[in-house]
């Protein structure tokens, strides 16, 4: 049988029966589950896929989709009749799958890879990258982190501007080439070669990160924008307060916002002050800060390494970034850009899991930011946590492996495009392929080609301290019986303490048993760290700032005014010593609660470094 002047393989015969869009066929050469094969019905060479492969004890049989044929306008055509039985179903040629499909090998965009089993180039059209968004979502360990580097690699080639939200820091060596004599090979073979990009630069806490810059964020803000900033909400009243002592600033800093609210005589300013004295602690906010054409520049990508920064710091800092840079954006102060948000579901989860402070902007720009020229990324390996408004607007998805059951319906109800039997696929897609929706009409199963760029992403023993906190908590609802323990740990770790000193040290950890109490008072809920060794507030586990809870009634003591604003986290931890419980949570709870309502309390243990 000839087709296109070259053997075409006889894979078997139409059997039973058939209708315009499916058939089965008696399998009597190999074939395996989504491999394109086409027949020959009215003088049309048909392209098909396999969907499944049924085998019993005699024989093999495929069960197959129609895609099309070809018209006479070049364009792809449903079949309007149904094949006859008897027919012979044929391996399909690679120009003909590029023909229907619509696949132009030599066309521009970002190349991700070839068609799984096919050297046939897989690109995905960057000017939709920035206007109709991308989501890419997979499991642990099934290569979400790497695929994310290609897909930047690709974006730096074509020079189009980038900004990285990086909780964990992976991403820095995209400057750095690949020196994997593995990788290298295979690069060969995809017509690449090692490569790394100059104009990578990473911002973030320079304590932690020696070789960033210090990213600062504009202190200038709306009445709107500071209230949604605070670390817990405000009732009516501290609303009102707030706003009144605002319009008596003309230019209003933290230092003068606190000042002017110590002038109220209401006792609810002191969660306010407490409040706002927090983010001016946090020495993120300045008149001097980071310029915005410098984070958003032709070429150059900007990475903001979160590692080691608590989560509800991070959350303040996409919130306010990402909000600025969309204003300049459509202010059209800085060019078109990309923003890639790893583990998104801390960003912008479901609303059924809370609420982050970064969720309000970052809907907008799912909705709004095509109209502006500012195309999203959303990456996360629990898309079941992810906002679904925002995961609707993600016209193409390269999905990786998926194994748990919450997370393979959030994508079936999300993704367009996605059949049954690629949905059933996804728990079984090796490592390396991906199922990419939204290049074509039909999802295609693509092998990602290798990267050029060293890859920082190597997964890490979870045992081990350098493990990071967003992926033991994410992968809690997977491994509930997994013995991972509630934890609030400091920001700096052993590593980056030791980096730190100007001599070795060597660093012991210390599990202290703790409780998290969430209270309300005269309409304000906070949250107070108490240490169940000697019974005293934390207020910052860092420096180890603590206060006694005072004798009862003590009327000049305000339990807001010693809130602790971190959030328990899941995970293992490796450790020297647990100090034993020395006070009694209970009688603790009973003095709280004559101080506030006590609404939730969870016990869990702080981790304390302790350098010698």
């Amino acid at each position: 049988m000839l087709n296109g002047g070259g053997e075409t393989l006889i894979l078997g015969k139409i059997v039973g029966k058939s209708t315009t869009t499916h058939f089965e066929f008696q399998v009597s050469a190999p074939v395996e589950k989504f491999d394109f094969v086409q027949i020959l019905q009215d003088d049309h060479y048909i392209l098909c896929q396999i969907i499944e492969l049924v085998r019993d004890s005699e024989k093999t049989i495929a069960e197959c989709s129609i895609l099309g044929f070809r018209g006479s306008d070049g364009k792809a055509k449903p079949l309007r009749t149904a094949p006859q039985p008897g027919i012979e179903v044929l391996k399909a040629e690679d120009k003909f799958i590029q023909q229907i499909v619509q696949l132009d090998a030599a066309a521009a965009g970002a190349y991700i890879g070839n068609l799984d089993g096919k050297d046939i180039p897989i690109r995905i059209d960057l000017h939709q990258l920035l206007t109709k968004h991308v989501a890419v979502l997979a499991k642990s360990g099934a290569g979400k982190s790497y695929t994310v580097g290609v897909l930047l690699e690709e974006i730096l080639e074509h020079k189009i501007p980038l900004l990285v939200i990086d909780p964990h820091g992976e991403y820095g060596t995209l400057r750095q080439p690949n020196d994997n004599l593995q990788d290298t090979a295979a690069l060969i073979r995809f017509g690449l070669k090692p490569k790394g990009f100059a104009h990578v630069q990473e911002y973030g806490d320079i304590n932690i990160h020696p070789n960033a810059k210090p990213l600062r964020l504009n202190a200038q803000m709306e009445n709107e924008q500071l209230v949604e900033l605070l670390p817990a909400k405000l009732n009516q009243n501290q609303i009102g307060m707030l706003y009144s002592a605002l319009q008596h600033l003309r230019s209003p800093d933290f230092e003068s916002l606190i000042a002017e609210l110590e002038l109220s005589d209401a006792q609810s300013k002191w969660g306010v002050i407490s409040m706002i004295d927090g983010l001016r602690k946090l020495e993120l906010f300045s008149t001097a800060f980071t310029p915005y054409n410098e984070l958003i520049n032709s070429g150059a990508c900007s990475i903001i390494n979160l590692k080691g920064t608590a989560p509800e710091i991070q959350e303040i800092i996409v919130a306010k970034l990402l909000s600025d840079l969309f204003a300049e954006r459509k202010r059209g102060t800085i060019p078109p850009f990309f923003a890639v948000i790893e583990e998104s579901h801390t960003f912008m989860p479901e609303r059924s899991f809370g609420e982050a402070k970064s969720s309000r902007v970052l809907r907008t720009i799912a909705s709004e930011g095509r109209k502006f020229g500012m195309g999203l990324c959303v990456v996360s390996q629990r898309p079941a946590r992810i906002d679904k408004s925002v995961l609707s607007q993600c016209s193409t998805q390269i999905i990786l492996k998926i194994t748990n059951p919450g997370d393979v319906k959030a994508i079936a109800g999300s993704v367009e495009g996605l059949t049954l039997q690629s949905e059933a696929e996804l728990p079984n897609l090796p490592i390396g392929t991906a199922l990419i929706t939204g290049v074509v009409d039909m999802p295609l199963v693509v092998n990602v080609r290798p990267r050029m760029t060293k890859h920082g992403g190597q997964a890490v023993d979870m045992g081990v301290e350098e493990t990071p906190e967003t992926d033991v908590r994410t992968e809690l609802a997977e491994h509930e019986d997994a013995g991972l323990m509630p934890l609030i740990r400091p920001q700096l770790s052993p590593k980056d303490i030791q980096l730190m000193e100007a001599k070795p040290v060597q660093i012991e950890t210390f599990l202290i048993p703790a409780v998290l109490y969430t209270c309300e008072h005269r309409g304000q809920e906070f949250q107070v760290l108490i240490e169940l060794t000697k019974g005293r507030i934390i207020t910052n586990i860092d420096d180890g700032a603590n206060v006694p809870i005072p004798p009862v009634n003590q009327p000049d003591f305000h339990l807001a005014q010693h809130a602790f604003y971190g959030k328990i986290q899941y995970g293992k931890v490796e450790f020297d010593k647990q100090l034993p419980r020395a006070a009694r949570a209970d009688m603790i709870a009973n003095r709280i609660e004559q101080m506030a309502k006590i609404k939730n309390q969870q016990e869990c243990h702080i981790v304390w470094y302790i350098g010698k």
